[in-house]
């Protein structure tokens, strides 16, 4: 029941985003995080993907208002999800480690020099989010997939920040964003209902 209303609230926020409907955002966007904590407090998860999932909401909450210091104290937020999550999917295997850092270093490049001062923040969020994505790996293919999509969703902010739009962007931000959330909680949730 949680997760079918987590669909239909991220399905809703999808289409608010396609039509710019900033109000509906405000209502739908806040309830993404605070769905999937309750259904991994339902699930007896209180760990550290759980905590995660709180700076997310936080996150998610600060990226609704416009303009950079919102933008830099939403990827604050997120910047403290991403640790929690490395942290509760350690260890952080080479295997995986490696090719992500390979695909870290030429993205920074290529927004570094159209970042301004926003460069050094997105270099600091954005390693962590490598090394999430990685370490997500090592924990099922369905959090690995959560990490792979969460990755290309911020990969995709940082294209906007730097300029680089591509066509509906914010509509494949959010659902990359949407269907990352829900991969990491529900392949949690099995890994480590499988492990005890």
């Amino acid at each position: 029941m949680i997760l079918r209303l987590y669909l239909a609230i991220a399905a809703i926020e999808i289409v608010a985003v396609a039509a710019d409907w900033t109000a509906v955002q405000w209502m739908t966007k806040p309830l993404l995080g605070p769905l999937l904590i309750l259904y991994m407090l339902t699930r007896g998860r209180r760990d550290l993907v759980t905590v995660a999932l709180g700076f997310a909401t936080a996150g998610d909450v600060a990226l609704l208002v416009p303009g950079q210091v919102a933008f830099l104290i939403g990827m604050g937020f997120f910047l403290v999800a991403q640790l929690c999550f490395v942290a509760a999917f350690r260890p952080l295997r080479a295997k995986y480690a490696v090719p992500y850092g390979l695909l870290w270093v030429p993205a920074n490049l290529l927004l570094w020099s159209r970042l301004g001062a926003l460069a050094v923040p997105v270099l600091i969020y954005s390693l962590a989010l490598t090394m999430m994505a990685a370490a997500a790996a090592g924990v099922s293919r369905r959090v690995a997939a959560g990490g792979l999509l969460f990755l290309v969703s911020d990969l995709l902010i940082g294209l906007g920040a730097a300029g680089l739009r591509p066509p509906a962007h914010g509509v494949l931000v959010m659902t990359t964003y949407a269907a990352a959330l829900y991969l990491i909680t529900t392949g949690w949730v099995r890994a480590r209902s499988s492990s005890t």
